[in-house]
């Protein structure tokens, strides 16, 4: 069934309304009738199913016949700090990040960053990026929206990341993977976590220096060299494994 995500003020003991962008899709692309079936999820643990009863205008009208927890959101709450990379870099990571669990991502501008925001088109750009994580979220059947935010400097994601309870900042000078396997089995379920990813230059030394003295833990990922594209997804990919709850 197709997904679609709401806010609780759309919701009505058991009714469910739908409007905007997500009714034009159902009702115009979807051609979707009364008595078609739904996935709907509000941001918290819950699924709903529910089966559209009407169209009021532009609205659709739903109720909801079913509710379920999937355990299906990761335990941790885990940031993605991204330092921002050329071209369409951006977008897969997003695409990528939300397919594997992320709970919010941070784009950074940092000093070699090659990408430059345009102030007056940084409200589209963002935009457009939490269009793409929506899309994964319902393509992977997340209950959330990973929220993208308008991109930040290097200092101010510094003095973000630290407020959670795991920072590590993937560092290719950075030694001892059993340090870093031994760091990653510790985090426990309900730790938030921030991962913090250098651009396709790498961080410049001052940077990481900043970073370690604020408290993030430089990590190695191995002997080969990440992209920047591909560093955010191993880390992600590493946590999830490792913080997957099983079902009963």
């Amino acid at each position: 069934m197709y997904r679609f995500f709401v806010e609780p003020a759309q919701m009505n003991e058991n009714r469910v309304v739908i409007s905007g962008q997500d009714a034009h899709h159902i009702k115009n692309v979807l051609r979707m009738k009364c008595g078609d079936c739904i996935y709907i999820s509000c941001g918290d643990e819950w699924e709903y199913t529910c089966r559209i009863s009407a169209f009021d205008g532009r609205d659709v009208v739903t109720e909801i016949i079913d509710m379920q927890k999937t355990g299906r959101e990761l335990p941790s709450e885990i940031t993605l700090y991204q330092c921002m990379p050329k071209k369409e870099k951006m977008e897969l990571i997003i695409q990528k990040s939300v397919e594997l669990g992320v709970y919010r991502i941070v784009p950074v501008i940092s000093s070699r960053c090659i990408v430059k925001i345009d102030p007056k088109k940084s409200a589209d750009k963002t935009a457009r990026w939490n269009s793409i994580s929506k899309a994964a979220a319902k393509q992977a059947k997340r209950l959330i929206e990973p929220e993208v935010t308008p991109a930040v400097s290097f200092n101010e994601a510094l003095a973000e990341i630290t407020k959670n309870d795991v920072a590590i900042i993937p560092y290719e000078k950075a030694e001892g993977i059993g340090a870093t396997r031994k760091l990653f089995q510790s985090i426990e379920a309900g730790q938030s976590v921030g991962i913090l990813i250098g651009p396709e230059g790498g961080f410049d030394d001052k940077e990481v220096k900043a970073a370690v003295e604020a408290g993030v833990i430089p990590v190695t990922l191995g002997s080969r060299i990440l992209r920047t594209e591909t560093a955010g997804p191993a880390v992600l990919s590493i946590l999830m494994y490792l913080l997957e709850e099983e079902k009963n």
